[in-house]
């Protein structure tokens, strides 16, 4: 194991697939000589010269487009975003062309593109920053999202999406960056679609993606100090594919569900998962199904606000609270 930053796990899972693949490049705002936005690409330029680390304009419809004709061509390129929420003047390209084109084609053009960069508020940039669609994009056939929570999913999840034929968008958390997690080295890969129990536990299950994953696993930590309340902690680390069979195993374990995300309420990724958990698992429940949100407003501004807006761990203890 190597104990290593969110960042440098991301940076060894591309450095590894650009030297296993020879069709692997990276394209992005700033991805080369500026080492990346968030230095994700730090060293690469240096490793592996201008035709495999590409700077690109400051157009993502452009760039973006670019990218999904080359994958169909037999390119695996890896596409930075300096936020997710640049990809909406991409929309077309990315939700109606890279989702539909292997299905329109009988299955004969693959699009294995990666697009990767943060989804994420908690950063104090504005709403125009700071948007978390997985949710979106998880809504279009043919698209595949993941949400690493810590250092060696965000290895290993990244090193599978690249190999994946299928368009695969990775979001990450810049809050993440910088935390250090252990991480298997060697050529480590997390399959898509198979979630992860942080936590073991009996009493309830918290069920969460990317950052929220780990509020969870601190809010259940404190239910047991303080509340003797044994929580399990169920980390989805896939959108789409979603771990239907994990969900409902720790539902039928527990019989209690609180949903964690820091996706807005409304049509959001747990809204999803509470008609799953309803329409497979309702006998087994001893509670309503709760969900702890973003509060359903434009991503807020001011630091102290936008700390309250995004689920916390208070927010979180306050609602498996109130479900017994």
């Amino acid at each position: 194991m190597a104990n290593i930053t969110y960042r440098q796990a991301l940076n060894d899972a591309l450095c590894e697939e650009v030297e296993r693949d020879e069709n692997v490049v990276i394209i992005g705002e700033e991805v080369a000589q500026f080492d990346g936005a968030y230095k994700v690409t730090e060293g690469m330029l240096k490793r592996f010269g201008p035709k495999r680390i590409v700077d690109a304009p400051i157009s993502e419809a452009g760039f973006l487009g670019m990218g999904i004709g080359a994958s169909m061509l037999g390119i695996r390129p890896v596409m930075e975003l300096m936020f997710w929420s640049f990809s909406y003047v991409a929309f077309d390209q990315l939700f109606n062309n890279a989702a539909a084109v292997r299905y329109m084609s009988g299955g004969l053009i693959n699009c294995p593109i990666v697009v990767r960069g943060p989804a994420n508020g908690g950063t104090n940039v504005g709403a125009t920053h700071s948007h978390t669609p997985e949710n979106l994009a998880a809504n279009h056939p043919g698209l595949k999202v993941v949400c690493p929570s810590n250092a060696a999913d965000a290895k290993g999840l990244m090193k599978t999406a690249i190999r994946d034929n299928d368009p695969v968008f990775v979001m990450e958390n810049t809050i993440l960056y910088n935390q250090k997690w252990d991480v298997p080295e060697g050529d480590h890969t997390v399959p898509l679609g198979k979630a992860n129990i942080l936590r073991e536990g009996k009493d309830l299950s918290l069920i969460a993606h990317g950052r929220a994953a780990i509020t969870a696993l601190q809010a259940a930590e404190q239910l047991k100090a303080e509340h003797n309340i044994d929580a399990e902690v169920l980390d989805l680390r896939s959108i789409r594919p979603l771990d239907e069979e994990a969900i409902l195993e720790t539902v039928k374990k527990t019989n209690r569900a609180v949903l964690v995300e820091e996706n807005k309420p409304f049509c959001g990724v747990d809204a999803q998962i509470s008609h799953l958990i309803q329409e497979k698992a309702f006998d087994y429940l001893d509670a309503p199904i709760l969900r702890v949100s973003s509060i359903d407003a434009p991503q807020i501004y001011c630091k102290k606000l936008e700390d309250i807006q995004i689920p916390n761990v208070d927010r979180v203890i306050k609602r498996v609270l109130e479900l017994r």
